[in-house]
């Protein structure tokens, strides 16, 4: 035996008989008993014990060992001893290893001694197994001697009996199948439901994601077709402004009629209503730019002083009475990288916003520098004494056309896109922008942005000098023709157009500008795009094509958005300039005229010299 093994040995016989087999039954019987084995596991063993027995019988020097073992459980053993090569049936081997707990046949070698061992696990006991031995022991004592008869009998009551509980099992597994198979079909039919239902549900979600996928396409034509409304409004919107701006100017002009101090008056109301009202348009579109990914800052060096300073000057006027404006005068050597139009709009938005809703108290502006993973952040924090904001409503507020309602707006106007604004172009700046509030006490606004963001090249050739011309004094062309069919531009430009060049050509018929051109050869010419066919490409492309005129410079003059400009059809322009930025000096800039022809020569006329080789035009660039 292994180690860790507890052996007690009950009884050994010797089998020579089949009297002998009877006597064997009756102690396994008698032993299982005294371990507690009962009902069909002692029917079984007994028979498997007694047919092994007979089995064996004739076998030299047969014996079968009763004993109790025990390793972590105790179990009954018999073990049949024999000499010489019999064998056990292989039918008794596959019953007992079928029936019993375990059956191990082991041969001897070369004629010696041959062993079967049979074992049945008993249950378990609080007795040892020294004193379940015993126990054993004692039952074996009273066995009584075997009477043939008595024992046949005895045998077959158990094997009736074994048979009877054997039929009621069957009988109880027939009906366990018959419930098995009646719970079976419930599960079928439950599955089939199931089925179904998950098909219908299916079926359903696929409708579902199509009438989804629908309703995206919609939200997206609709985000598209509200893109393109914004881009094309704007610029039926910027041509009038524009125009009511420029002429607002023109008589404010120190060079023009004289006005009276109302008059005066009215026309600066006029100019800075036109002025709002496109910064509105400028906003909406850049709102519009912004959620379609086409608004890009321009990264340049900001000179944050100047920057703060103008803003002081700008947003002073506005503090309703009571109210003080406190904007740093910062160190003159802090420096930004970044776009500083963007960043004004920022401020200006966060500051106009606090300084509306703040009736007593005052509107502050902090700036602070941070060393974060070591790059460099600046910290900008508007703190206002005002009205404040509910917190139910804080992160509402940037939401587009959102607007906290109360009593604080009456009289206060306002879109609901300055704080949605300032939050995006913060988010294109790199940053980041939150806002705390407390109602009736006032809010904070904190601006986070990294100090230094790398600076895009200039684009090779071309492009806007980096130094504006001075104001010229006098004419310094003899002719320019200006092609727009905006009568209300050509109105309000007129002056300005007057101050750069002796004669200024007004074409507001594009058919006929290319005609014009070559007939007149200018000095310089400036281009509307938005014409009625042929527009400002057709044109210009025209231009190109005649080496007559294409050496003549030609700035092109828009009210749209300049991302909207298909700048590839531009590379024959000198420049292309906004309506709002149209002056005499920046002319003289994108135009490239040098400075030693800035002003009017005593040469022949340019009628005169109308035939001259083209390559002279070149040089006279």
């Amino acid at each position: 035996m292994s180690d860790g093994t507890v052996v007690r040995e009950l009884v050994t016989l010797g089998l020579r008989a089949v009297q002998d087999v009877f006597v064997l039954r009756r102690c396994g019987q008698s032993t299982c008993r005294a371990l507690g084995i009962q009902g069909t596991e002692l029917v079984r063993f007994a028979t498997v014990v007694s047919e092994a027995g007979q089995d064996l019988l004739g076998a030299s020097g047969l014996t079968a060992r009763l004993a109790v073992e025990e390793a972590g459980s105790v179990r009954l053993v018999v073990s049949f001893s024999w000499e010489g090569p019999h064998r056990p049936s292989p039918d008794i081997v596959m019953a007992a290893d079928r029936l019993l707990g375990g059956c191990r046949f082991t041969p001897g070698e070369d004629g010696g001694t041959s062993t079967l061992r049979l074992s049945q696990d008993a249950p378990q006991s609080p007795l040892s197994v020294e004193e379940r031995a015993q126990g054993a022991r004692i039952d074996l004592d009273e066995v009584d001697p075997v009477d043939l008869n008595e024992a046949l009998k005895l045998q077959n009551r158990q094997l009736l009996q074994a048979l009877q509980e054997s039929r009621e099992h069957q009988e109880e597994l027939q009906r366990l199948n018959a419930e098995l198979e009646e719970t079976n079909a419930g599960v079928l039919a439950l599955y089939s439901e199931l089925a179904k239902e998950l098909e219908e549900t299916n079926s359903g979600v696929v409708a579902l994601y199509a009438e989804l996928e629908d309703k995206s396409r919609q939200l997206r034509l609709a985000s598209e077709s509200k893109t393109r409304f914004w881009a094309n409004v704007s610029h039926e919107l910027r041509s009038p402004v524009n125009s009511v701006i420029s002429l607002a100017r023109l008589l404010l002009d120190p060079s023009a009629d004289a006005l009276t101090d109302e008059q005066r008056q009215q026309v600066s109301l006029i100019a800075a209503s036109g002025s709002t009202l496109l910064a509105l348009v400028e906003e909406l579109l850049d709102v519009a730019k912004a959620e379609s990914g086409r608004l890009e800052p321009h990264l340049v060096e900001t000179d944050l002083r100047t920057l703060l300073h103008q803003l002081r000057g700008s947003l002073s006027g506005t503090a309703q009475p009571g109210v003080r404006l406190d904007i740093p005068d910062v160190d003159p050597d802090i420096r930004l990288v970044t776009d500083d139009v963007m960043l004004t709009r920022v401020l200006r938005n966060i500051l106009s916003n606090a300084l509306k809703f703040t009736v007593e108290g005052s509107v502050s502006l902090d700036v602070a520098s941070e060393d974060r993973d070591g790059a460099d952040w600046f910290v900008l924090t508007v703190q206002d004494t005002g009205v404040g904001v509910p917190e139910d409503q804080q992160d509402r507020i940037f939401e587009e056309f959102y607007q906290v309602r109360g009593q604080h707006q009456r009289g206060q106007a306002g879109t609901g896109l300055g704080l949605p604004y300032a939050r995006r172009l913060t988010e294109l700046l790199g940053g980041r922008l939150r806002l705390d509030s407390v109602l009736g006490e006032g809010t904070c606004v904190t601006i986070e942005l990294p100090a230094h963001l790398q600076v895009p090249q200039s684009p090779p050739g071309g492009g806007v000098p980096a130094h504006q011309a001075a104001e010229p004094d006098a004419p310094v062309l003899r002719s320019l023709v200006i092609v727009d069919d905006d009568e209300t531009f050509l109105t309000s430009v007129r002056s300005v157009l007057q101050r750069l060049a002796e004669t200024v050509i007004e074409i507001t018929d594009s058919s006929t500008a290319v005609r014009a051109i070559q007939r007149e050869r200018p000095d310089a010419i400036l281009l509307d795009l938005a014409m009625a066919p042929p527009d400002g490409y057709q044109i210009l492309q025209r231009l190109a094509a005649d080496p007559m005129i294409a050496t003549i410079p030609v700035a092109v003059l828009t009210s749209a958005d300049h991302a909207t400009v298909d700048r590839t059809r531009l590379t024959h322009a000198r420049a292309l300039l906004s309506k709002t930025h149209v002056s005499a000096s920046r002319l003289v800039s994108v135009l490239a005229i040098p400075e030693k022809e800035r002003g009017i020569s005593q040469g022949p006329p340019r009628a005169d010299r109308a035939h001259q080789d083209p390559s002279t035009n070149e040089s006279s660039r």
